[in-house]
């Protein structure tokens, strides 16, 4: 008799926790990560994420953890107890920024397609720059004067470096983990501080940085792909492997809201490039 009244309440527990699920959008995002998500909620995927949630009438809830390595297996595809043995409820179910062609999760189909960018700070004797390449034309005497910041481990570091330019190349960490202050935080300070004079970096952040900014106080140019390098990326959401249901969902609703979501983008001054029809967005898994 006790094994059954045991059974039962377990029961019960799980229907509560299954029905909270399919009333909850739950996001996994980074804390402190502008443009992308805050606590604060301003982030342009923190927007999205609203949308999404309020269209399917459920409630937001959010896991939070840095985004760095660890991130997905800290969220994602973290038991929401720790201690169980196969669960089947997770901490967080959609991932609202990742690369179309991720193969740690399942991604939607892509909703955004950016480039990085030459970000120039204006009136610092770089004005006359109007594309990437000249950097590496201008006289040595000149480029020995060159502050251009540089992600670790991205294309704009092999850039730098095919151009003869590394040494001109100031260093940051894509991901410190710092809960504090985020990367695109502080390189926007140090523009406004004048210890770099412009950026080679991912055109959301590159958004951030101008939208933090009396109009027209940088110029920004599009760096350009080549067979050899690439600079244009397409963004997707993700869900867990196998999670073809939620995946269809994302789909539908990325569908739905193109023209909402282009203006989120466009408020956040990222520069948009047409989405590649060829993309890969976990049709075949």
């Amino acid at each position: 008799m006790k094994f059954a009244k045991n059974l039962a309440v377990c029961a019960l527990v799980g229907f509560a926790v299954n029905a909270q699920a399919a009333e909850t959008f739950k996001v996994c995002a980074d804390p402190l990560n502008p443009p992308y998500s805050s606590k604060k909620l301003d982030g342009f995927e923190n927007k999205i994420a609203e949308l999404f949630a309020k269209q399917l009438g459920q409630t937001l809830e959010y896991t939070w953890f840095p985004q760095r390595i660890g991130f997905i297996r800290n969220t994602l595809t973290a038991p929401l107890d720790d201690n169980a043995v196969d669960s089947k409820v997770f901490k967080c179910d959609v991932v609202m920024g990742m690369p179309a062609d991720s193969d740690m999760v399942l991604t939607s189909k892509p909703y955004y397609h950016s480039s990085y960018v030459l970000l120039i700070a204006k009136g610092r004797g770089w004005d006359d720059i109007k594309r990437a390449e000249q950097l590496a034309e201008v006289p040595l005497q000149r480029q020995e004067n060159l502050k251009i910041a540089m992600f670790d481990r991205s294309p704009g570091t092999a850039w730098l470096q095919k151009m003869d330019l590394l040494g001109q190349g100031i260093p940051y960490q894509s991901m410190s983990g710092d809960e504090n202050n985020n990367v695109a935080m502080q390189m926007e300070a140090d523009l406004k501080a004048k210890k770099i004079d412009m950026a080679i970096l991912w055109g959301p952040i590159a958004g951030y940085i101008i939208s933090q900014s009396p109009k027209d106080s940088y110029t920004f140019i599009p760096m350009q792909s080549a067979p050899s390098m690439k600079f244009e990326f397409s963004m997707a959401m993700a869900v867990r492997n196998g999670d073809k249901a939620r995946k269809a969902q994302l789909d539908k609703l990325i569908d739905k809201n193109a023209d909402a979501i282009k203006g989120i983008l466009e408020s956040q001054h990222i520069p948009l490039l047409p989405i590649p029809k060829a993309s890969k967005h976990g049709d075949d898994d």
